[in-house]
């Protein structure tokens, strides 16, 4: 039996970056309260049955709950200028800081 986040990924693999969007947008506009749903979701997708935008909608959950409960951990973000927390690092960070409003 494949592993839920072998299946998440090959299902995600089969929506576009466009179908993604569209179905984030969508998900947006009809809520868990609107009438036919999925079938909405669908149409405004395209290319995409009510049933298979559930079942991605219901892996997506899967996912966040996994992040959320620390079953999947943090990547290894590098920052630009070099590794570790040299003045590259600090001077990142700075750059980062200064576009905050606070």
């Amino acid at each position: 039996m494949a592993s839920l986040s072998m299946t998440s990924s090959s299902v995600r693999a089969q929506w576009t970056k466009k179908q993604n969007k569209l179905f984030e947008q969508a998900l947006a506009v009809y809520d868990k309260d609107t009438p036919d749903r999925w079938h909405n979701i669908a149409r405004a997708v395209g290319g995409k049955s009510a049933e298979e935008v559930r079942r991605y909608y219901e892996l997506l959950e899967e996912d966040v709950k996994h992040i959320e409960s620390g079953k999947v951990p943090f990547p290894a973000y590098r920052c630009p200028g070099g590794a570790g927390a040299g003045a590259g690092a600090l001077g990142y960070e700075a750059d980062r800081m200064k576009h905050l409003k606070i």
